[in-house]
């Protein structure tokens, strides 16, 4: 099982641990002929309140522990615990307060650094403050660290008439669900990084040799062809502007296949007629969002590996098509091909994994497609020695 996986079956089992503790406490009733009907509704309504709350309080919380995502969860925490007040705390201030204002709000910080230094839940009984508020009941505290991978980051502290041992456990379990839920948000944080530094690395993997080759390239029809020459010199251009800007993991299949075409331009600039090349795509399809840099490393794999092995004569052919809740796009070749035990071998290793430098854009793309739309919508490679590549992938035209 993945890690993300494991975390979020521990949140769920704490989450379902804390519903059955609070339905418990709130349905605990002197023995008596109860109705049974009226009992098991009683019962549903509850765990379904319960679990209401703890819905609206999880997204914020999977933004992880911060000023803004505590102050959207603190009104559902303190409902789902029914505590007179509740605070929230990072390890040095008070985060989030709901309650009376400035009741006890002054002695949260304190009895969160107590909690933190014992390393546990603790109670805080009789700690009387005249905090200024007419009735106020408070008298008694329940505090429990929030944790993230076995490292203290915050509290959550729960404030009443008094703290027994019923609230010092509610609030533990629930301190434990929103750590569950914090674990969560720092797996997001860390596979958004992963992902951008994939990005980093795939803009990296621009050749020197296609940065040379091209500007070679250019430069011998400076004289014979100066038109020509500008043309390209924009094509190379705005190739770099796309393939090395900065921004987001998403972009427009229309942005995308613009920079296929002038990848394409500049390498038929190369090779001249020996490398043919067609691209065909429903218009349907040019607005659908796609991962940066996934169809142009294909068209380059499949020049570099299929095409240009064979003295840079051969077809490249690029195909987008509308196949209605998806767009289904393929990049072909006619050149040499490979064998398939190969091909699984460069979609089943990891991007930084490769020696000889083969495939780095194939498992690359084939790694993040896998991340951002699920294991479904890997590539697909369809081969064989003598017979050409082409390789297959699908996106969503909407990313859920």
């Amino acid at each position: 099982m993945s890690t993300s996986g494991w975390a979020l079956l521990c949140a769920a089992s704490v989450l379902l641990g804390f519903v059955l503790s609070r339905w418990a406490a709130a349905h605990r009733k002197p023995q008596g002929p109860p109705e049974e009907a009226t009992e098991a509704a009683e019962a549903a309504e509850a765990t379904f309140a319960t679990l209401h709350v703890a819905a609206r309080a999880a997204p914020s919380l999977r933004t992880g522990l911060n000023r803004g995502s505590a102050r959207e969860a603190v009104h559902h925490l303190r409902a789902l615990l029914g505590a007179d007040a509740v605070a929230v705390t990072d390890t040095e201030e008070v985060l989030a307060w709901d309650g009376p204002a400035g009741c006890h709000r002054g002695h949260a910080v304190r009895h969160a650094r107590a909690a933190l230094a014992a390393g546990r839940p603790l109670t805080v009984a009789g700690d009387v403050v005249a905090c200024g508020t007419p009735g106020c009941a408070v008298r008694g505290a329940a505090v429990a660290p929030l944790t993230v991978d076995g490292r203290a980051v915050g509290t959550l502290a729960a404030y009443g008439a008094e703290a027994g041992e019923p609230l010092a456990r509610t609030v533990a379990e629930l301190a434990r669900w929103v750590s569950g839920q914090l674990e969560l948000a720092e797996l997001d944080a860390s596979r958004r990084r992963a992902t951008e530094a994939e990005t980093r690395a795939l803009r990296a993997q621009i050749s020197p040799h296609f940065v040379y080759n091209c500007l070679t390239t250019i430069a011998s029809f400076v004289r014979t062809d100066p038109e020509h020459a500008r043309e390209l010199l924009v094509d190379f251009a705005d190739f770099t502007r796309y393939a090395l800007r900065s921004g987001g993991d998403l972009t427009t299949l229309a942005d995308e296949l613009h920079c296929v075409d002038r990848y394409l331009q500049l390498e038929h600039a190369r090779f001249g007629d020996r490398l043919r090349f067609t691209v065909e795509v429903a218009p349907e399809v040019l607005s659908v969002p796609v991962p940066f840099l996934c169809v142009q490393p294909l068209v380059e794999n499949a020049i570099k590996h299929g095409t240009a092995l064979c003295g840079g004569a051969g077809r490249v052919r690029v195909v987008a098509v509308d196949a209605g809740p998806e767009a289904h796009i393929s990049v072909a070749d006619d050149g040499l091909g490979m064998d398939p035990e190969r091909a699984r071998t460069l979609l089943g290793t990891e991007p930084g994994d490769r020696r000889d430098g083969g495939g780095i854009g194939l498992s690359n793309v084939d790694v993040r497609l896998r991340r951002i739309y699920g294991e479904d919508y890997g590539l697909v490679l369809e081969t064989a020695p003598g017979a050409g590549t082409t390789v297959r992938l699908r996106v969503p035209k909407l990313l859920l």
